[in-house]
């Protein structure tokens, strides 16, 4: 199963655009995240529909944020992006009307659903303001011409 890297990537870009003047096109972004454009206008969509950034077209424009990154949590990212599957545990479902598979998914199910309502609650402690202050003090950490960004 494939991992869902969305999150991850839209932090990275978020808190790169807290530190632009102006905004940030959609191909710069693409070549910061070495994908394709049209994956990140796709992928911003959900961001700009929450309100979280703004788009414009045409000469100077691009992607802005709208929200200071005070009042932006992880768990804003990660609804924003549809709340994309946390794990790739599943359940097997061969013989619905088998009362050990139906015992056995509702544990695993039920507990899943607790680990990842744990998981948002944190996401939701977490600005994306904190996590700028994360990377401006590991940036204090790493000599000079060694960044990579």
């Amino acid at each position: 199963m494939r991992t869902d890297n969305r999150l991850s990537r839209m932090l990275h870009v978020l808190i790169h655009m807290s530190k632009l003047e102006g905004a940030a096109t959609s191909e710069t972004i693409a070549k910061m995240l070495s994908t394709n454009p049209v994956v990140v206008r796709r992928t911003m969509a959900g961001l700009r529909e929450a309100g979280y950034v703004t788009s414009s077209k045409g000469h100077n424009g691009g992607w802005e944020l709208a929200v200071p990154l005070e009042d932006l949590t992880m768990a804003d990212i990660y609804r924003a992006l549809g709340s994309p599957e946390m794990f790739a545990l599943g359940m097997a479902n061969d013989d619905p009307k088998c009362i050990i598979e139906r015992s056995v998914n509702a544990r695993i199910g039920d507990t899943l659903a607790a680990a990842e309502a744990m998981i948002v609650e944190q996401f939701g402690s977490m600005t994306l303001a904190d996590l700028r202050a994360d990377f401006e003090e590991g940036m204090a950490a790493v000599p000079a011409g060694e960044f990579r960004g």
